[in-house]
């Protein structure tokens, strides 16, 4: 019960975005559709995953004078992967995406779990740690680009339902701020109510 507990965690209780209020960068400037939020999202839980699978592996014989530079390397690696195989499969979402994805590299909260979790724990429970906190970011960036991209565009996913014009400030930076600050609150809100 305890390693669902991880996974829980990760979602709610410690949830990288709306608790933590890590990885604002990635969190506003992806998220101004559904679909880019998911995508952002899932590339995250993807590098997250590995890396802290492998920091776990390696960690007991990485010496503590170069561990952060060691992570960095190997949080490097898995973001060039991921790259790599967004550019031969996936080539549109990876041009939408941009920058953000090289920028996974730094992201606090991939370097943060490495060095918070993965290279105190096993390797089953810095999986389902990454698995955790990979998920609640993955669902905080598609319900903002799913609420962004509702009120900017009247289009989800990419499908436009009402043959009219948004509010084009949802879709713009002020729109990312605005529907993080109230997402925060509602989210902060019931959590306060299901402890």
């Amino acid at each position: 019960m305890k390693r669902l507990e991880l996974i829980k965690d990760g979602i709610f209780k410690n949830n990288p975005t709306f608790v933590l209020l890590l990885g604002m960068c990635p969190t506003l400037a992806t998220t101004s559709s559904a679909f880019n939020g998911l995508s952002m999202g899932l590339a995250t839980l993807f590098v997250l995953l590995l890396s802290n699978i492998a920091i776990s592996s390696i960690a007991k014989w990485v010496p503590d004078k170069v561990h952060i530079p060691v992570y960095i390397v190997v949080i490097a690696t898995f973001v060039t992967v991921l790259q790599l195989l967004m550019q031969a499969f996936t080539p549109t979402i990876y041009a939408s995406l941009g920058l953000f994805i090289p920028l996974i590299v730094v992201n606090c909260i991939v370097l943060g779990r490495a060095e918070a979790f993965a290279c105190k724990n096993t390797i089953l429970d810095s999986a389902l740690d990454a698995l955790g906190i990979g998920l609640g970011f993955t669902l905080a960036l598609s319900l903002i680009g799913f609420v962004r991209e509702l009120l900017g565009n009247l289009s989800l996913f990419g499908f436009k339902f009402i043959d009219a014009d948004g509010i084009l400030a949802f879709v713009m930076a002020p729109g990312a701020f605005i529907v993080l600050a109230y997402i925060l609150v509602l989210f902060n809100k019931l959590m306060q109510k299901w402890k």
